[in-house]
């Protein structure tokens, strides 16, 4: 063969060894009854909607304990005299109550379900009140093990942090501690040592001593919050305020809160925001939680997107793009995870793919197109395909592995290439961002969005990304015919009927488009100077020579 081919052949065999080589199945995931209690939607659940929580809680890092109360109101979905709320069984229940009466409880590991004296009327607005004190879950590895943080300052202050995404809001608060259903605001109180500041989510509404000891805070978030993005945070904190103008001429405030001494270094550091904001309003339309106020806070793991108080702990690093990804990142979650939530933890990839996604974003709006292809590329290896990027539902699943981030930003990379307009498709992106936002959100609603607006048919593309661990492979032989390249192609892909387009060009000419199926093809293309190129920067698939001896159709 001629050099072209050779250079097409070594290309290829690089650039997808995954593809090439079969990965033995995981071992199918087991379940506990504790799974389904706290991921699946049983009557004691659906019978009721949370409209506001009222959270009253003392923390001493002394003892490493909390000690206080939540006050659920909710309103009646369908009659009921039984219904669920959740809270680890390592703390104690003091009492529930409604109208200052006792009701009786009983507790199944998490779960706890309680028993109303009266039936609750359909339509009706009730409240109950859950008093309860205890040692929470200490984070083993936040946020991914996560739990209460525990730490000293570098003065020897403390320094307290949660971080409760996957294990749940229920480790330290008790809710109805599901996805599906968020509160419409909420307000948080706590009582903290002197000398300490309680930073928590929203803005604050007021600060006052309590005896000679103690100080209490109490915050208020004035949008729907999923329960996991509760938060709060105590050291000795310094607020740096800023403002951000937007592209209308509206200011939203901007608070840093972060520990005394790293003051001068992040005032320098949080420059970045204020392009972030306008790269992402320009996308995405206005930073959802205007009212409530942009707000980071300096925290004792890596970073969490906890709403409107965004946990922050890279030591003030930008990585070798020039930015700090998890400021970029988590501030992106504002976006996708916040404002519009996944309704079932199965469906994180839309928290996790869009907000990884929106780096690259970042990136091309702060240093051009080139640069963002060498950033997605930078995180192509990273790419196991071991799982698929949708879990089974109602067990509250947590995902294996990162591919719900780099292979889900590389699936939405790959349908800008597919949609090829850029106008349509940011123009998609920010129809999905605006329709959902406030809102609990499916992946079959953002597809049918991206659908909708492109108006095309991802459907297919969407099923074997996110349904599927294998990448769609193409396999292909090339042979030459005088003018012309003989390309005998399909994909291999589970997704019946899946005829993703695929981009081609020969070396640096112009892209063209061809059009595999699962069935195989012969396409004749005219040739010209350079080697055969696939677009490996525009799109994500794996590669596999033809075997010759085996030409059969795919089952």
């Amino acid at each position: 063969m001629k050099q072209w081919l050779v250079a097409v052949t070594a290309f290829f065999s690089s650039l997808s060894l995954l593809a090439q080589e079969p990965q033995q199945s995981p071992e199918p995931e087991r379940y506990t009854r504790q799974d389904s209690l706290r991921g699946s939607l049983r009557p004691e659940r659906t019978c009721y909607n949370v409209g506001f929580y009222e959270l009253n809680l003392t923390i001493d890092p002394a003892t490493k304990s909390i000690a206080g109360s939540n006050t659920i109101h909710y309103r009646v979905r369908e009659p009921f005299k039984r219904m669920q709320i959740d809270l680890f069984e390592n703390l104690t229940i003091e009492s529930i109550t409604q109208g200052g009466e006792p009701l009786r409880y009983v507790r199944e590991g998490n779960a706890v379900f309680v028993t109303m004296k009266e039936r609750q009327e359909q339509g009706s607005v009730e409240r109950i009140k859950v008093s309860y004190h205890g040692k929470p879950r200490e984070a083993v590895n936040p946020p991914w093990e996560g739990g209460f943080s525990w730490k000293k300052d570098s003065t020897g202050k403390d320094w307290v942090g949660v971080s409760c995404e996957g294990l749940g809001a229920s480790s330290w608060w008790p809710c109805k501690d599901h996805l599906s259903d968020e509160p419409d605001s909420m307000r948080m109180t706590f009582r903290v040592p002197r000398g300490l500041k309680a930073i928590s989510n929203g803005r604050l509404l007021r600060q006052q001593e309590v005896g000679t000891n103690q100080i209490e805070f109490t915050w208020e978030v004035s949008y729907r919050i999923n329960t996991y993005n509760v938060t709060v945070n105590l050291g000795d904190f310094v607020m740096i305020r800023d403002q951000y103008r937007s592209r209308d001429y509206q200011y939203l405030t901007l608070n840093y809160y972060v520990l005394r001494y790293n003051g001068e270094k992040a005032v320098k550091h949080f420059e970045q925001v204020i392009g972030m904001l306008d790269c992402y309003e320009w996308y995405f339309g206005h930073f959802p939680f205007w009212r409530d106020g942009f707000n980071v806070v300096e925290t004792p793991y890596l970073g969490m997107e906890h709403q409107s108080a965004i946990g922050y702990g890279n030591n003030y690093k930008n990585n070798s793009f020039g930015f700090d990804p998890i400021l970029i990142h988590e501030s992106a979650h504002e976006y996708f995870g916040n404002s519009l939530t996944c309704t079932d933890p199965a469906e994180m990839w839309i928290h996790e793919a869009f907000a990884t996604y929106m780096e690259s974003i970042y990136v091309e709006n702060t240093d051009g197109y080139p640069s963002m292809i060498r950033y997605l590329m930078s995180q192509k290896p990273l790419i196991k395909n071991k799982y698929p990027m949708i879990g089974p539902r109602g067990v509250n699943y947590q995902h294996k592995d990162t591919d719900i981030y780099y292979k889900g930003a590389w699936l939405l990379h790959t349908l800008r290439c597919v949609v090829d307009d850029d106008n349509i498709w940011f123009m998609a992106l920010r129809k999905v961002a605006l329709e959902r936002k406030h809102s609990p959100v499916t992946t079959k609603q953002i597809i049918d969005i991206l659908c909708r607006e492109t108006n095309m048919d991802l459907r297919l593309i969407f099923n074997q990304f996110l349904n599927y661990a294998a990448p769609p492979v193409l396999e292909y032989r090339v042979t030459e015919k005088g003018d012309y390249i003989e390309l005998q192609h399909r994909w291999i892909a589970e997704t019946y009927g899946f005829n993703m387009p695929l981009k081609y060009r020969f070396a640096y000419g112009p892209w063209h488009t061809l059009y595999p199926t699962r069935e195989w093809q012969t396409t004749l293309i005219r040739r010209s100077n350079g080697w055969l190129n696939f677009a490996y920067e525009l799109q994500y698939f794996g590669t596999k020579h033809m075997d010759l001896s085996n030409l059969k159709p795919q089952e």
